[in-house]
């Protein structure tokens, strides 16, 4: 997984009634676009972040479901 700064980190909820977080990748700490990212969510809070395989990079304008 690689991601820039701007992109959307969505992550898929992963038990019953638990909800999507979304958020903006505000840093990225790995190499090359690697994670570990600063994530500012939806909801004010801004956490680092080790995406596992419940989430996905949204980068802005480019259609869902294709590579980054």
């Amino acid at each position: 997984m690689n991601a820039s700064v701007g992109d959307r980190l969505h992550v898929h909820g992963n038990t019953v009634g638990q909800p999507d977080r979304v958020g903006e990748i505000v840093e990225v700490r790995g190499e090359r676009g690697e994670p570990p990212y600063m994530v500012r969510f939806d909801d004010g809070h801004t956490r680092l972040v080790f995406p596992g395989p419940d989430a996905v990079v949204e980068v802005p304008g480019q259609r869902a479901g294709t590579d980054h």
